[in-house]
């Protein structure tokens, strides 16, 4: 029996990477998976290596009628979650004078926006015993050249889970943040193939390596299991420590 059998999950931005991952292993522990993504063709092929215990809506975090759609689609086939992985996200290097206004409500339309809404709109489908795991970063508490936008929406994020906590006292889903470091997925390939990039990233981390997307997934089952019932509203990272020292 597996930690989350019996359990209904969603991930939003369940098709590539850290979410495709973590959806691998909340099927395996016996969840039941929503996924969603943007893409449809993308979504469909995660669905078909996922199985049978899985589900895809074609969806954009940032856009509040397409999440409607999606928590009705989902009341609907289901009825009810148990887990929220709010995984959604883009990424995007920028120094300070490249950003524009556009990329600027982009980054913060998906990574606060989306988040935000994904968790109200989630609550009226969970109760008390259910898990929200909101995906961080080790940047949204440390300062690095050119991600000024992209750290502070993981920063809003990290505040999310602290005021959701204290709203729902008892009466809603916990509420964590899981925030990752340097991972490796195929989004990220092509950076770590640059030699040199992959040495000074490797090098600010104190195991000497950069993450896997399962390295993630395994600490996103125990957020979303019995195994983390007294963990609410803290920031877990999985970052090979390089927030740490």
């Amino acid at each position: 029996m597996g930690k989350l059998t019996g359990k209904i999950a969603l991930i939003t931005g369940g098709s590539e990477g850290i979410g495709f991952s973590t959806a691998q292993e909340f099927i395996n522990e016996g969840a039941f998976v929503f996924i969603t993504g943007r893409r449809k063709q993308q979504l469909e092929q995660a669905v078909t290596k996922l199985g049978e215990n899985s589900f895809g809506i074609q969806a954009d975090a940032g856009k509040l009628p397409e999440l409607d759609r999606m928590y009705a689609e989902i009341k609907r086939i289901k009825g009810k979650l148990d887990i929220v992985f709010a995984n959604a996200g883009v990424y995007e290097q920028r120094p300070h004078d490249k950003v524009t206004e556009e990329f600027y409500d982009a980054c913060v339309d998906i990574n606060a926006k989306g988040v935000y809404f994904t968790i109200q709109k989630a609550l009226p489908l969970m109760d008390k015993n259910g898990s929200i795991i909101l995906n961080g970063s080790v940047v949204g508490s440390s300062g690095f050249p050119g991600m000024s936008v992209y750290a502070a929406t993981k920063a809003t994020v990290r505040s999310f889970a602290r005021t959701f906590t204290a709203e729902l006292k008892g009466t809603g889903p916990r509420v964590n943040v899981l925030s990752p470091g340097p991972i490796l997925t195929a989004g990220s390939a092509a950076m770590f193939a640059n030699e040199e990039v992959h040495k000074f990233i490797t090098s600010m981390v104190p195991l000497g390596r950069v993450g896997d997307a399962r390295e993630i997934a395994r600490v996103a089952v125990f957020l979303a299991s019995e195994d983390s019932s007294y963990v609410a509203g803290a920031e877990l990272f999985v970052d090979g420590g390089s927030g740490a020292v």
